[in-house]
């Protein structure tokens, strides 16, 4: 059974820290929730990895915007 993402956090420079899976009422590291999407654990969101070699998580596009982690942070 796929999870979604439902929330985020960020830290005071703006990157996405922890997100909130569906089901659970504390929040994941998102180095976990990573390897969760990896691992196709996760219905909405997906891993990239950048040309540096370091890995995050973004959310599967849909036309929509504030289901993005960024957006879910601010909130």
């Amino acid at each position: 059974m796929k999870r979604k993402v439902i929330d985020a956090r960020q830290d005071d420079k703006g990157n996405i820290t922890q997100v909130k899976i569906q089901g659970n009422e504390n929040f994941t590291p998102v180095a976990t929730a990573i390897d969760m999407a990896k691992r196709g654990e996760l219905s909405n969101a997906h891993a990239v990895t950048k040309r540096d070699g370091n890995e995050y998580l973004r959310t599967n596009p849909d036309g929509k915007t504030g289901n993005n982690l960024d957006e879910m942070a601010k909130n």
